[in-house]
């Protein structure tokens, strides 16, 4: 049965290994120098069913120029406007009337500064967040390149404004007259947005590019790292878009409760726009030069309101829990726990809790690792004591199947090998799932913390102690995934083998499974590692509290085959030798 435990564990980890190999697409990389456009601007994919028809997505356009006509309303001098909130350091520039910065201040960067989710690396080339686009490619570059006024702006460039509320105008003698008015929220990661576009008294829709939506790169490479994807939400039920997806079908319309970008921590999302169309591009940042870093993935957006004038609102900061849930309990589905997301918020809230007792969430792993194990004491504990009967019997068992050995599996012969096998477990009173039910109940926590650790923003950053500065990346010098392979190996020669079990086949799980694990942690989250090494620990632990428990096992000896025959005719062997003669 410990055998059968022990595939059905291996199984389990190869699964979720696979898929975290495989949800992550890669994207596409462009030739460095050259324009990055979306793949689907040169061919028209089928629509497929709840989809708007494909449009080719907006080549990356250079910085707009100002426009030829005379300005009537607007700034003479291109100045940034600061604006300072609990949460957010925000740039405004008045070239466009658009977002050039937006660093949060409570997560941060490898350098230790506030974290940039705007990427300013493609602000040459690609549209800035609030980049406006209408029919009229003319009209776009003057709404893009013009010198916006600023009601009530600083006295002097670059000065932080002390309103969370700003108002850009703009008016030419063409007859374009543009407005753009943003509102901070003071405690909060939500921008409010609306634009109004006119020319000569005809009111323009226009679409609100954002442009690359997330700057948060860190140049981490591990397949546990989740890449910029496409996200929208409607009917109930997310939708996300790799590359490859938007690579064939790249503009999509439909009733969105939010709409937007995503990637492993953070997001930028157009929060209750109704019926709407949201258009995907895949992007690059080629990696500096004389470098071997590899080229960082993202993916640009344009955002269409059915409506000219109505408000909008866009979420731009961290895939948090609570603050998620506090704007929209739908918003929370963003972050991808998986199946097992129902255990994992309990874990989440109890992690939490006891990290404002610990004030280290590494410290907050181990302990909640104990307690989560001591709860599941019982269930251990009745496994290795069924484990231990099935390995009291095991001499039995073997000698049963060495009488059948030589029989093929196709012969009827052999289903009596299986009822000899169920009349000694009913003798022995010796459940053989017993030891596998236990363990595999187990086997949802594990997952979900799983899950937990490797998604969750909370250890984004968080430092544990020594060489352990961010438990969110993996262990720098691997120490963390060694210690948990030998800790398994350990654990592995502790558990009592399970009836039938080949030697052979034993020795060879014993050591497989520990190679294995370490191979699938040495890129794992440092908080993943750490928390299966306390759960080894305890396990080892367990076992000899377990072993010291029950004593230790009973020896038997295996009756021969004749005498195990005569006792299922029944009776003793002088009655059966009366009854023959």
């Amino acid at each position: 049965m410990e055998r059968r435990v022990l595939i059905a564990i291996f199984l389990s980890f190869i699964v979720l290994y696979l898929y975290q190999a495989m949800v992550v697409k890669p994207v596409p990389k462009p030739v460095e120098g050259a324009p990055v456009t979306s793949p689907a601007a040169s061919t028209t994919p089928a629509n497929p069913a709840g989809t708007a028809p494909a449009r080719p997505t907006p080549a990356a356009a250079p910085t707009p120029s100002a426009p030829s006509a005379t300005t009537l309303v607007g700034d003479s001098v291109e100045r940034d406007v600061r604006v300072e909130t609990r949460d957010v350091l925000a740039v405004f520039t008045n070239r466009g009337a658009r977002l050039k910065s937006w660093r949060l201040k409570h997560f941060f960067n490898a350098q230790g500064q506030p974290l940039e989710l705007v990427a300013t690396a493609l602000a040459a080339t690609h549209p800035l967040p609030f980049s406006l686009r209408t029919p009229d490619d003319a009209i776009t570059a003057t709404l893009n390149g013009a010198l916006y006024q600023l009601s009530g702006a600083p006295a002097a460039d670059g000065a932080t404004a002390t309103a969370t509320d700003l108002k850009f105008e703009y008016r030419d003698s063409a007859g374009i007259h543009a407005t753009k008015e943003f509102h901070l929220e003071p405690a909060s990661y939500i921008i409010g947005f609306r634009a109004a576009v006119a020319s000569n008294d005809r009111t323009i829709t226009p679409t609100v590019q954002w442009g690359p939506a997330l700057g948060d790169v860190t140049g981490e490479t591990s397949r546990y790292i989740k890449k910029a994807e496409g996200i929208t939400f409607s009917g109930g039920k997310v939708q996300r878009y790799d590359p490859k997806t938007i690579a064939k079908q790249p503009t999509y319309t439909g009733d969105f409760a939010y709409a937007g970008v995503d990637d492993h921590y953070f997001m930028t999302v157009a929060l209750f726009p109704g019926q709407s169309t949201v258009t995907y591009q895949a992007v690059s940042i080629p990696p500096p030069p004389g470098t071997k870093e590899s080229a960082r993935d993202l993916v640009a957006y344009t955002f269409e309101p059915a409506r000219a004038d109505a408000p909008e609102k866009f979420f731009f900061g961290p895939k948090d829990f609570d603050l998620l849930a506090s704007i929209d309990r739908d918003l929370v589905r963003t972050i991808d726990y998986g199946m097992f997301s129902i255990l994992v918020v309990p874990l989440l809230r109890s992690l939490k809790w006891v990290n404002s007792f610990v004030g280290n969430f590494g410290w907050s792993i181990i302990i909640l690792t104990i307690i989560i194990n001591a709860i599941m004491f019982p269930l251990r504990h009745k496994s290795v004591v069924s484990m231990r009967k099935m390995q009291e019997i095991q001499p039995e068992v073997k000698a049963i199947q060495d009488r059948y050995s030589k029989l093929k599996a196709t012969d009827p012969a052999k289903q009596k090998m299986n009822q000899e096998m169920m009349s000694l477990y009913k003798e022995k009173g010796v459940n053989p799932a017993s030891g596998c039910v236990p363990m595999l109940l187990t086997m949802p926590v594990l997952f979900a913390f799983w899950s937990l650790l490797t998604y969750s923003i909370e250890l984004r950053g968080a430092p544990f102690f020594g060489w352990i500065h961010d438990l969110s990346l993996h262990d720098p010098l691997y120490i963390f995934p060694v210690l948990m392979g030998l800790s398994q190996l350990w654990q592995a020669r502790m558990t009592p083998s399970a009836a039938g079990t080949d030697p052979t086949q034993q020795k060879m799980m014993m050591y497989m499974m520990p190679v294995m694990m370490t191979f699938f942690f040495l890129w794992a989250p440092a908080g993943l590692a750490l928390y299966y090494l306390m759960s080894n620990l305890w396990g080892i632990g367990q076992q000899y509290a377990t072993n010291y428990l029950i004593g230790p096992p009973t020896v038997r000896t295996v009756r021969p085959p004749a005498e195990r025959k005569l006792k299922r005719v029944g009776g003793s062997k002088s009655e059966a030798a009366a009854r023959e003669s």
